[in-house]
């Protein structure tokens, strides 16, 4: 029990304080907007640490890479495996959504009417396709990179700077140590204002049920039961099916003899990092080599989270459906497609990613602050399966890429020196 509650607790916290301020907004209706303020003070507190954070953690990650053997075979072989299994995930994503959409027979009368009040910074002038791309990616000013609303641009210039300081080698290296304990001191301010979480978010969504009503919660129970179904379509069926193409039937065997422990694991302590010994051991008894082990496992713990892309979709999907925008055009399925993308495999480096990812998905999609909390809510329910296939994903993504560097004998090769 002292183990559940240490593994469990800041999530029992935090479902406890939606909870709480759920029925608080049902109860006593738009009166909880009176402590609206607690939770302001929590969104602000976030949103102003969040551009320093993503860039001391993604350039402190790249910058500080370094032993990469076999000349970047190993590497090269994560990045396709990482890229091919986060896309795939991304497009079912999708596709369940938009199959099944998680407030399409909910009454939201009036959450669209509290929405449409909202501000969202949408930009009505034309602007040609190559232009948008160059101000999706770049500003015109470095000092344009310190607002929230260029996080897209701020991760470029986060990944120039981090390659560049790895590329310099031993003259950056105060440079890499520096950016190492910026993001040392960051993660430990995240980590101090999220114990006013529960209080900021249980406010906050007393507020907004107070305002919005019970209509909301539908949504909710939907998009539960819908990532459970995608979950475990995904679990079984792909991930069967990479072992498939890593090994064959024996790679099959191999992946399912020794995945139940890191799959208990993940569950039992929603923390990808947590299973990263776990999934060390896992993958050494399946056949993987020691360097593609120890390079795949820590690196997937921190950037490729499938479980996370997953999340990202319904987030997206959910603000598209309250704020009534098209769901159904190439450009709005791309959209989702490449930003989901992004909080699954770029944000997950981020501690509190979840969080952090949110607030990418607000700016870069224009909605105002206040809808942090309604999203927020979607990464509490879906923590446990989410991590499930983020941490057990990497196991099977390591048999892929011995299968891109060893060849197609490995599984012999690693049977016989076993």
């Amino acid at each position: 029990m002292k183990l559940f509650w240490k593994n469990y607790r800041f999530t029992i916290l935090l479902l406890g304080a939606i909870v709480i301020g759920g029925i608080a907004g049902l109860l006593f209706g738009p009166k909880t907007a009176v402590v609206k303020p607690f939770g302001d003070l929590f969104l602000n507190l976030m949103f102003m640490i969040i551009v320093p954070l993503v860039f001391f953690s993604i350039a402190s990650a790249i910058a500080n890479m370094n032993g990469m053997k076999r000349l970047g075979k190993i590497m090269g072989s994560i990045l396709i495996v990482f890229l091919l299994t986060a896309s795939v995930s991304a497009i079912l994503g999708i596709a369940g959504t938009s199959i099944i959409r998680p407030i399409e027979h909910s009454d939201i009368g009036i959450i669209k009417k509290v929405m449409e009040d909202a501000t969202v910074d949408n930009k009505t002038e034309h602007v040609p396709f190559l232009s948008q791309v160059v101000n999706t990616f770049t500003v015109s000013d470095f000092n344009l990179l310190l607002s929230r609303s260029n996080m897209l641009q701020l991760i470029v210039f986060a990944l120039l700077f981090g390659i560049s300081t790895a590329m310099v080698g031993e003259k950056a290296k105060p440079v890499a140590d520096f950016l190492s304990a910026a993001s040392s001191v960051i993660m430990k301010m995240v980590s101090i204002v999220m114990y006013y979480a529960p209080i900021g978010l249980g406010c906050y969504f007393a507020a907004v049920i107070g305002e919005l009503g019970p209509q909301i919660l539908e949504g909710y129970a939907r998009s539960f039961v819908l990532y459970l179904i995608l979950s475990v379509i995904y679990y079984f069926g792909f991930f069967t099916l990479y072992a498939f193409l890593a090994g064959g039937r024996e790679g099959v065997k191999l992946f399912w003899k020794n995945a139940i422990t890191p799959s208990v694991t993940a569950i039992a302590t929603c923390s990808s990092a947590a299973c990263i010994p776990v999934n060390l051991a896992a993958v050494r008894k399946m056949g993987v080599p020691k360097d593609i082990a120890e390079t795949i496992i820590p690196l997937g713990a921190n950037t490729h989270k499938d479980g996370s892309v997953f999340g990202g979709v319904f987030k997206i999907v959910f603000l598209f459906a309250l704020f009534g925008r098209d769901l159904t055009s190439i450009s709005s399925i791309l959209s989702i497609f490449a930003v989901a993308f992004l909080v699954g495999a770029v944000m997950g480096a981020i501690p509190g990613g979840g969080m952090i990812g949110e607030m990418l998905i607000i700016s870069v999609y224009g909605f105002p602050p206040e809808t942090l909390p309604i999203i927020a809510v979607i990464s509490t329910i879906i923590d446990a399966p989410a991590t499930l296939l983020n941490s057990t994903g990497n196991t099977v993504c390591a048999l892929l890429v011995t299968r891109l560097v060893e060849g197609k004998q490995w599984i012999t090769k690693a049977l016989k020196v076993a």
